[in-house]
């Protein structure tokens, strides 16, 4: 990844989330869930859309239970979400890619289903009441978290997995699905600031299956050894907070931010025609599901 020079901020000294709204798609685990507490304990008011909840009884977070393998259940969320009344919508969904190829109740490739289409559904089933001109200091923010600026590149012509199957490959076209997502939102959606995280390597159950099978004895071995190597999704979340109302990035959509919250550049295959394209294969593995975006 390669430093974003021409763009650089100061977080600012103190965070006060206090009647601040933040949605926080995938925030019932992992990475969303140390965000989901650190906003809720500076006082915002935090909706977590997953399939479980762990969290009840804790101050200022709200769940939104749902099963976001089903494109259908992505646009009930993303119409049920107070579009209108937000600050920031986070994406943190994901899974990695298994060994032997998953297929949803859509027929779609799951990483693929749940790492990217899914988010591309919400946030298309909310945009129109997100993008409604506001006050420069009232631009909702969308951040949408994959690997940008890595150079990893979707197979066009094989977007679902359907002609040959590797799980590093698969999952490459959902990394990639999310760099042309930022991109494509921030050129639709005028009057929001759509922004790129890159996490690095964090220790989330995620990072546990992507060498070795959950369970093994050579899982229990990398977990040890990466344990050493990665930060904790707390640390991270610390580092990536102040992201959310740094008044320096407001009409910087299209921004991607690495795991210090450094400004990167993006893939060098971003461009106009090749998202554009990415995008309409994509529109069309979700059409499969009865879903129009």
């Amino acid at each position: 990844m390669k430093r974003d020079k021409t763009l650089t901020w100061t977080p600012p000294a103190t965070l006060d989330f206090t009647g601040k709204n933040i949605v926080i798609v995938g925030g019932t685990g992992g990475i969303g869930r140390a965000l989901a507490h650190q906003c809720a304990a500076k006082g915002a008011q935090v909706t977590v859309v997953g399939r479980t909840f762990r969290d009840e009884g804790t101050a200022g977070i709200t769940p939104l239970l749902a099963d976001l393998s089903k494109m259908k259940e992505a646009e009930r969320v993303g119409q049920m979400l107070p579009a209108e009344e937000l600050d920031a919508l986070l994406f943190t969904t994901g899974i990695f890619a298994d060994y032997v190829r998953q297929e949803t109740a859509d027929g779609l490739e799951k990483d693929m289903a749940i790492s990217y289409l899914s988010r591309l559904v919400v946030l298309r089933s909310m945009g129109s009441r997100l993008n409604q001109t506001r006050p420069d200091n009232k631009r909702p923010r969308v951040f949408i978290m994959g690997y940008p600026g890595t150079g990893r590149q979707a197979v066009i012509n094989d977007m679902n997995s359907e002609k040959n199957y590797a799980r590093w490959t698969a999952h490459q076209n959902a990394v990639a699905g999310n760099e042309a997502l930022v991109y494509d939102a921030s050129k639709r959606y005028p009057n929001l600031d759509v922004f790129g995280l890159n996490p690095g390597f964090v220790q989330t159950d995620i990072r546990d299956e992507i060498f070795f099978k959950r369970g093994g004895i050579l899982n229990k071995i990398g977990f040890w050894i990466t344990a050493f190597m990665t930060r904790t999704p707390e640390d991270y979340a610390q580092r990536v907070l102040p992201l959310f109302v740094a008044s320096e990035l407001t009409g910087q959509s299209g921004k991607h931010f690495d795991k210090n919250g450094n400004a990167i550049l993006p893939s060098n295959w971003i461009n106009d025609a090749n998202c554009k394209e990415l995008i309409r294969v994509s529109e069309a593995l979700i059409s499969r599901a009865g879903v129009t975006v």
